[in-house]
């Protein structure tokens, strides 16, 4: 071993590709720096457009439900009317009954 040479074109060769390796390491650990970068500026950016989503839904929903019950107001409203009218009809109705039994064609009671 003691007159072991190496070639001068296999140890620049080595140094190139040691100093390659170490280039294209370090590229890779800057990537994965940036893309780690631009994934906690998206996963904050997100949570921010969740929230403001989340809010802006919330708020629609309740004008929505206000709606709603507007509505079932509304129609509890309509249903009482319509009680209101059936009781006026009913009324009516029996005071036609109670004509006709006692009132002669001409208008006139009868006993």
């Amino acid at each position: 071993m003691e007159n072991f040479k190496l070639p001068i074109a296999l140890v620049v060769a080595m140094i190139l590709q040691i100093s390659g390796g170490v280039w294209w390491v370090s590229q890779q650990a800057a990537t994965i720096s940036n893309l780690e970068e631009t994934v906690r500026d998206l996963s904050s950016r997100m949570a921010i457009e969740n929230q403001v989503n989340l809010e802006r839904d919330v708020a629609q929903n309740k004008v929505e439900i206000e709606d709603l019950w507007s509505e079932v107001k509304a129609a509890g409203m309509h249903m009482t009317n319509i009680t209101e009218l059936e009781k006026r009809v009913a009324v009516l109705e029996k005071e036609i009954e109670f004509l006709e039994r006692y009132l002669d064609p001409r208008g006139e009671f009868r006993p």
